[in-house]
């Protein structure tokens, strides 16, 4: 993996990055780097500092201090050229609501300076799941549907880097499933580089290569996803209905060095994967019944700690 990263150029290399509104600060001291290729996930919990942070990689605003490269290049040098190479959505999608989809995409294709045709605009409603409401205004688009529309807007003009700021926001299940099985499209087949904010740590998980976590502005944790989420790294609680007897079973066995606390009927270890058939058998074997056992990662745990102290 180190290898690969390093053979990779950088879509996106963010160093030291501050910015402050009057007295909050908003971003404090931010790096990351962006591959060509990675689906990259930018976690943290709402007010954590991530629309903040894309607003200036867009040069919607201007940082306090600190350095911005996108393709290479400092943002502030090549602004017009960078940012026709990069297609978001920033928080929600804002469209003319007395028009049709088909007419906004058209008046917005317009303004990328690239010439846009009907089939490209037919080609990027029918891959957000709007074909068949091309002509209905969008006004009686629910807030999802908009969603899937500032999608479309932003793969009008092919761009090379796609920034998304909570993309399934608003979406049913079965949407976000859509936009989850795009993104892995527009990465595997297309060669995008994508940018995903999110604050739900299991959306991220399913699409992205790589991410960092972020918490009032700063790092937290940065990382390849398969080594954050490493399946080693397990608590898993048991629910049993001899708390006593579990207990002596625990003590008189190798168990012991796995056990980490219980709550009466709640005992947690800390397990590899194929550990915990193997618990599971020893309890049962010895007459526990066991009512659940669940899994959780350590990271999991990280980010629903951090995500609560930002609440």
């Amino acid at each position: 993996m180190i290898e690969k990263i390093l053979a990779q150029e950088k879509i996106i290399e963010i160093n030291s990055l501050v910015k402050d509104f009057k007295k909050l600060r908003a971003v404090n001291n931010l790096n990351l780097s962006v591959y060509k290729g990675d689906v990259f996930g930018f976690l943290g919990p709402n007010g954590a500092g991530k629309s903040t942070t894309i607003r200036m990689l867009l040069s919607l605003i201007r940082q306090t201090s600190g350095n911005i490269n996108l393709f290479g290049n400092p943002i502030s040098s090549d602004r017009k050229n960078i940012l026709a190479k990069i297609g978001a959505i920033v928080e929600k999608p804002d469209f003319y609501g007395y028009l049709s989809a088909y007419k906004n995409l058209e008046i917005l294709g317009k303004l990328t300076g690239k010439e846009i045709s009907k089939s490209k605009i037919m080609q990027v409603l029918e891959l957000v799941g709007l074909d068949s409401r091309f002509d209905s205004k969008v006004k009686t688009f629910s807030h999802g549907m908009k969603q899937r529309l500032g999608l479309a807007q932003s793969l009008l003009h092919d761009p090379e880097l796609i920034i998304l700021d909570e993309p399934t926001t608003g979406l049913d299940p079965q949407g976000m499933k859509e936009i989850r099985d795009l993104i892995t499209y527009l990465s595997k087949e297309k060669g995008k580089t994508l940018f995903l904010s999110s604050h739900i740590l299991h959306e991220v998980e399913l699409v992205a290569n790589r991410m960092i976590i972020i918490n009032k502005g700063s790092a937290k944790v940065e990382g390849d996803v398969k080594d954050l989420l490493n399946a080693k790294k397990l608590k898993v609680s048991f629910e049993v209905d001899d708390e006593q007897r579990v207990k002596e079973l625990i003590w008189q066995s190798g168990w012991k060095e796995k056990f980490e606390s219980n709550t009466k009927s709640v005992f947690i270890f800390s397990l590899e994967n194929h550990e915990i058939s193997q618990l599971n058998k020893y309890l049962v074997d010895n007459n526990i019944s066991i009512s659940a056992v669940i899994p959780k990662r350590s990271l999991e745990d990280y980010f629903l700690k951090i995500t609560e102290e930002a609440s």
